[in-house]
Protein backbone atom coordinates (compact mmCIF):
# COMPACT_ATOMS: atom_id res chain seq x y z
CA UNK A 1 0.00 0.00 0.00
CA UNK A 2 1.33 3.38 -1.26
CA UNK A 3 2.22 5.55 2.06
CA UNK A 4 -0.08 8.72 2.09
CA UNK A 5 1.68 12.01 1.92
CA UNK A 6 2.12 14.24 5.11
CA UNK A 7 2.90 17.66 6.09
CA UNK A 8 4.56 18.10 9.04
CA UNK A 9 3.65 21.95 10.41
CA UNK A 10 5.90 23.67 13.42
CA UNK A 11 5.40 26.18 15.57
CA UNK A 12 7.12 29.39 15.95
CA UNK A 13 7.14 31.66 18.80
CA UNK A 14 7.62 35.64 17.98
CA UNK A 15 11.55 36.60 19.03
CA UNK A 16 10.14 40.47 19.30
CA UNK A 17 7.00 41.71 18.36
CA UNK A 18 6.39 45.64 17.85
CA UNK A 19 3.25 47.15 17.33
CA UNK A 20 3.34 50.49 15.11
CA UNK A 21 -0.09 51.81 14.74
CA UNK A 22 -3.54 51.00 13.61
CA UNK A 23 -4.03 50.21 9.28
CA UNK A 24 -7.42 51.80 7.74
CA UNK A 25 -8.32 48.14 7.02
CA UNK A 26 -8.84 47.61 10.65
CA UNK A 27 -5.53 45.49 11.34
CA UNK A 28 -2.15 46.42 13.13
CA UNK A 29 1.12 47.57 11.32
CA UNK A 30 3.27 45.09 12.65
CA UNK A 31 7.04 44.34 13.06
CA UNK A 32 8.32 41.16 14.78
CA UNK A 33 10.69 38.26 13.93
CA UNK A 34 9.23 34.86 13.54
CA UNK A 35 11.48 31.98 14.96
CA UNK A 36 9.83 28.09 13.57
CA UNK A 37 10.36 25.86 16.84
CA UNK A 38 10.65 22.01 17.48
CA UNK A 39 6.96 21.36 17.81
CA UNK A 40 4.63 19.73 15.65
CA UNK A 41 1.35 18.98 13.78
CA UNK A 42 0.83 16.17 11.59
CA UNK A 43 -1.55 16.96 8.35
CA UNK A 44 -2.05 13.90 6.19
CA UNK A 45 -3.86 13.42 3.06
CA UNK A 46 -5.79 10.33 1.85
CA UNK A 47 -7.86 9.07 -1.84
CA UNK A 48 -11.49 9.76 -1.07
CA UNK A 49 -14.28 10.41 -3.19
CA UNK A 50 -15.10 13.47 -1.49
CA UNK A 51 -13.03 16.18 0.18
CA UNK A 52 -13.19 15.74 3.55
CA UNK A 53 -11.47 16.97 6.83
CA UNK A 54 -11.16 15.70 10.21
CA UNK A 55 -8.98 16.12 13.42
CA UNK A 56 -8.30 14.13 16.87
CA UNK A 57 -8.80 17.36 18.86
CA UNK A 58 -12.94 17.54 19.12
CA UNK A 59 -12.99 21.34 20.12
CA UNK A 60 -11.34 22.40 16.31
CA UNK A 61 -14.11 23.22 13.50
CA UNK A 62 -13.74 20.91 10.50
CA UNK A 63 -15.47 22.65 8.50
CA UNK A 64 -15.37 26.08 6.35
CA UNK A 65 -14.18 27.63 9.44
CA UNK A 66 -10.87 25.84 9.62
CA UNK A 67 -7.91 27.07 7.70
CA UNK A 68 -7.17 23.87 6.46
CA UNK A 69 -10.62 22.93 4.92
CA UNK A 70 -10.16 26.61 3.06
CA UNK A 71 -6.37 26.04 1.71
CA UNK A 72 -7.59 22.76 0.60
CA UNK A 73 -10.78 23.97 -1.30
CA UNK A 74 -8.63 27.17 -3.13
CA UNK A 75 -5.77 24.99 -4.09
CA UNK A 76 -8.58 22.66 -5.88
CA UNK A 77 -9.93 25.01 -7.41
CA UNK A 78 -6.55 26.11 -9.38
CA UNK A 79 -6.57 22.68 -10.93
CA UNK A 80 -6.76 22.11 -14.36
CA UNK A 81 -9.28 19.73 -14.43
CA UNK A 82 -11.18 18.75 -11.74
CA UNK A 83 -9.30 16.41 -9.25
CA UNK A 84 -10.81 13.29 -7.24
CA UNK A 85 -11.38 14.06 -3.46
CA UNK A 86 -9.66 14.06 -0.74
CA UNK A 87 -9.16 13.03 2.98
CA UNK A 88 -7.40 15.03 5.07
CA UNK A 89 -6.72 14.09 8.80
CA UNK A 90 -4.90 16.54 11.41
CA UNK A 91 -3.04 15.53 14.03
CA UNK A 92 -2.81 18.43 16.56
CA UNK A 93 0.10 18.77 18.99
CA UNK A 94 0.55 23.04 19.03
CA UNK A 95 -2.06 24.18 21.34
CA UNK A 96 -4.95 26.71 20.28
CA UNK A 97 -4.78 30.29 21.55
CA UNK A 98 -1.02 30.07 22.60
CA UNK A 99 0.41 32.43 20.20
CA UNK A 100 2.13 29.24 18.60
CA UNK A 101 0.63 29.89 14.96
CA UNK A 102 -0.31 26.16 15.10
CA UNK A 103 -3.41 26.92 12.37
CA UNK A 104 -1.35 29.33 10.56
CA UNK A 105 1.03 26.31 10.33
CA UNK A 106 -1.20 24.10 9.17
CA UNK A 107 -2.87 26.35 7.12
CA UNK A 108 0.45 26.75 5.23
CA UNK A 109 1.37 22.57 5.32
CA UNK A 110 -2.48 21.83 3.71
CA UNK A 111 -1.87 24.18 0.66
CA UNK A 112 1.94 22.65 -0.24
CA UNK A 113 0.45 18.82 0.23
CA UNK A 114 -2.54 19.61 -1.35
CA UNK A 115 -0.30 21.55 -4.33
CA UNK A 116 1.60 18.52 -4.60
CA UNK A 117 -1.14 15.74 -4.21
CA UNK A 118 -3.16 17.21 -7.02
CA UNK A 119 -0.45 18.45 -9.04
CA UNK A 120 -1.28 22.15 -9.03
CA UNK A 121 1.67 23.68 -9.74
CA UNK A 122 2.47 26.90 -7.75
CA UNK A 123 4.97 28.74 -8.14
CA UNK A 124 6.49 30.91 -4.86
CA UNK A 125 4.29 34.37 -5.29
CA UNK A 126 1.33 32.13 -6.07
CA UNK A 127 1.82 30.15 -2.63
CA UNK A 128 2.31 33.48 -1.05
CA UNK A 129 -0.38 35.17 -1.88
CA UNK A 130 -2.95 32.54 -1.36
CA UNK A 131 -0.89 32.00 2.07
CA UNK A 132 -1.49 35.56 2.89
CA UNK A 133 -5.21 35.24 1.83
CA UNK A 134 -5.69 32.98 4.13
CA UNK A 135 -4.53 34.96 7.56
CA UNK A 136 -1.42 36.90 8.37
CA UNK A 137 1.25 34.36 9.70
CA UNK A 138 0.72 31.73 6.97
CA UNK A 139 3.53 33.01 4.68
CA UNK A 140 5.83 32.61 7.19
CA UNK A 141 5.55 29.38 7.56
CA UNK A 142 5.95 28.35 4.11
CA UNK A 143 9.75 28.50 4.64
CA UNK A 144 10.06 29.00 8.62
CA UNK A 145 13.47 29.55 10.16
CA UNK A 146 13.97 32.82 11.24
CA UNK A 147 12.40 35.37 9.53
CA UNK A 148 10.99 38.99 10.03
CA UNK A 149 7.51 40.22 9.17
CA UNK A 150 5.94 43.51 8.39
CA UNK A 151 2.57 44.57 7.42
CA UNK A 152 0.09 42.91 9.16
CA UNK A 153 3.15 40.18 9.53
CA UNK A 154 2.95 38.57 6.39
CA UNK A 155 5.68 40.64 4.45
CA UNK A 156 8.47 37.57 5.07
CA UNK A 157 12.11 39.18 5.12
CA UNK A 158 13.79 35.97 5.44
CA UNK A 159 17.13 36.40 7.70
CA UNK A 160 19.97 34.48 8.98
CA UNK A 161 18.90 31.61 11.02
CA UNK A 162 20.05 31.92 14.56
CA UNK A 163 21.34 28.12 15.09
CA UNK A 164 19.84 25.71 17.36
CA UNK A 165 19.28 27.30 20.78
CA UNK A 166 17.20 25.72 23.62
CA UNK A 167 13.65 27.26 25.17
CA UNK A 168 11.42 26.17 27.74
CA UNK A 169 7.55 26.83 26.75
CA UNK A 170 4.88 27.92 29.14
CA UNK A 171 1.59 27.29 28.69
CA UNK A 172 -1.03 28.56 31.36
CA UNK A 173 -4.49 26.41 31.39
CA UNK A 174 -6.12 29.05 29.31
CA UNK A 175 -5.95 30.38 26.16
CA UNK A 176 -5.79 33.58 24.99
CA UNK A 177 -7.64 35.17 21.37
CA UNK A 178 -5.63 37.21 19.27
CA UNK A 179 -8.58 39.29 18.86
CA UNK A 180 -9.21 40.34 22.59
CA UNK A 181 -5.87 41.39 22.55
CA UNK A 182 -6.05 44.01 19.52
CA UNK A 183 -8.98 45.42 21.36
CA UNK A 184 -7.17 45.95 24.46
CA UNK A 185 -4.44 47.77 22.13
CA UNK A 186 -6.40 49.96 20.91
CA UNK A 187 -7.53 50.86 24.31
CA UNK A 188 -4.58 50.47 26.25
CA UNK A 189 -1.68 50.72 24.50
CA UNK A 190 0.05 53.88 22.86
CA UNK A 191 1.22 53.24 19.65
CA UNK A 192 4.29 55.41 17.98
CA UNK A 193 3.17 57.07 15.07
CA UNK A 194 6.58 58.00 14.34
CA UNK A 195 7.48 54.63 11.90
CA UNK A 196 10.01 53.32 14.58
CA UNK A 197 10.34 49.18 13.87
CA UNK A 198 13.03 46.81 14.58
CA UNK A 199 16.54 48.44 13.70
CA UNK A 200 17.92 46.19 11.09
CA UNK A 201 21.32 45.69 13.04
CA UNK A 202 18.84 42.75 14.08
CA UNK A 203 19.52 40.59 11.59
CA UNK A 204 23.47 41.06 12.71
CA UNK A 205 23.34 39.80 15.87
CA UNK A 206 22.91 36.50 15.07
CA UNK A 207 26.06 34.90 14.35
CA UNK A 208 27.50 37.10 17.21
CA UNK A 209 26.78 36.82 20.98
CA UNK A 210 22.63 36.10 20.61
CA UNK A 211 22.07 38.50 23.89
CA UNK A 212 18.97 38.84 22.95
CA UNK A 213 18.23 42.37 24.03
CA UNK A 214 15.99 42.90 21.40
CA UNK A 215 13.34 40.40 22.47
CA UNK A 216 10.48 42.94 23.75
CA UNK A 217 6.78 42.58 22.74
CA UNK A 218 4.94 45.15 22.69
CA UNK A 219 1.83 43.29 23.62
CA UNK A 220 2.49 42.31 27.01
CA UNK A 221 1.80 45.34 28.70
CA UNK A 222 -1.92 44.74 27.62
CA UNK A 223 -1.52 40.50 27.94
CA UNK A 224 0.15 40.84 31.72
CA UNK A 225 -1.99 43.48 32.89
CA UNK A 226 -4.94 41.62 32.58
CA UNK A 227 -3.62 37.81 33.08
CA UNK A 228 0.03 38.88 35.63
CA UNK A 229 0.25 35.50 35.97
CA UNK A 230 1.88 35.69 32.95
CA UNK A 231 4.32 38.00 33.84
CA UNK A 232 5.12 36.05 36.92
CA UNK A 233 5.58 32.91 34.74
CA UNK A 234 8.20 34.93 32.78
CA UNK A 235 10.07 36.25 35.57
CA UNK A 236 10.65 32.95 36.95
CA UNK A 237 12.32 32.06 33.59
CA UNK A 238 14.54 34.80 34.25
CA UNK A 239 15.38 33.45 37.88
CA UNK A 240 16.43 30.35 35.95
CA UNK A 241 18.71 31.70 34.07
CA UNK A 242 16.55 32.75 30.28
CA UNK A 243 18.80 34.95 28.15
CA UNK A 244 15.44 35.91 27.41
CA UNK A 245 12.15 35.60 27.97
CA UNK A 246 8.60 37.11 26.75
CA UNK A 247 5.25 36.44 25.40
CA UNK A 248 5.08 34.74 21.86
CA UNK A 249 2.50 36.69 20.26
CA UNK A 250 -0.56 37.93 21.53
CA UNK A 251 -0.05 34.67 24.04
CA UNK A 252 -0.87 32.43 26.24
CA UNK A 253 2.65 31.15 25.94
CA UNK A 254 5.19 32.43 27.43
CA UNK A 255 8.85 30.89 26.65
CA UNK A 256 12.87 31.25 27.46
CA UNK A 257 15.99 31.04 25.35
CA UNK A 258 18.50 28.93 27.18
CA UNK A 259 22.24 27.92 26.13
CA UNK A 260 22.36 24.65 24.60
CA UNK A 261 20.41 22.97 21.86
CA UNK A 262 17.16 21.80 23.79
CA UNK A 263 15.86 23.23 27.00
CA UNK A 264 17.38 22.10 30.63
CA UNK A 265 15.66 19.58 32.25
CA UNK A 266 16.25 21.03 35.48
CA UNK A 267 14.39 24.01 34.77
CA UNK A 268 11.51 22.26 33.54
CA UNK A 269 11.26 20.62 36.42
CA UNK A 270 11.13 23.76 39.22
CA UNK A 271 9.24 25.62 37.12
CA UNK A 272 6.50 22.36 36.57
CA UNK A 273 6.58 22.50 40.69
CA UNK A 274 6.02 25.82 41.21
CA UNK A 275 3.30 26.26 38.10
CA UNK A 276 1.50 22.86 39.00
CA UNK A 277 -1.45 23.53 36.73
CA UNK A 278 0.80 24.85 33.50
CA UNK A 279 2.18 22.46 30.77
CA UNK A 280 5.65 23.02 31.01
CA UNK A 281 7.96 21.93 27.71
CA UNK A 282 11.79 21.71 26.64
CA UNK A 283 12.18 22.32 22.90
CA UNK A 284 14.28 24.04 20.29
CA UNK A 285 14.61 26.00 17.29
CA UNK A 286 14.55 24.71 13.84
CA UNK A 287 15.81 26.07 10.53
CA UNK A 288 12.87 25.16 8.99
CA UNK A 289 8.94 25.39 8.00
CA UNK A 290 6.11 23.16 6.92
CA UNK A 291 7.12 20.30 4.38
CA UNK A 292 5.59 17.19 2.68
CA UNK A 293 6.96 13.90 2.74
CA UNK A 294 5.73 10.84 0.96
CA UNK A 295 5.83 9.08 4.05
CA UNK A 296 3.95 8.30 7.38
CA UNK A 297 6.99 7.47 9.19
CA UNK A 298 8.15 10.24 11.97
CA UNK A 299 10.74 12.12 10.19
CA UNK A 300 9.93 15.31 11.62
CA UNK A 301 13.45 17.01 12.26
CA UNK A 302 14.56 20.39 10.71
Amino acid sequence: MTAPLVAWCPAKVNLALKVIDRRADGYHELDTVFQAIDLWDRLEIRPDRRLTFSCDDAELPTDERNLVVQAARRVRELASDPPPGAALHLSKIIPVQAGLGGGSSDAAGALMLCARYWGVPLDGEEMHRLAGELGADVPFFLAGGTARGLGRGDRIEPLPFIGEIGLVLGLPPFGIATREVFAGVRTRLTLPRNGVSLPAVIARKWPGDNDFSFATNDLERVVFGRWPELRRFRDALLDEGARGALLSGSGSTVYGLFAGTFGPGHVVERLTERFPDWTILPTRTVAGGARVEASAEDNRGD
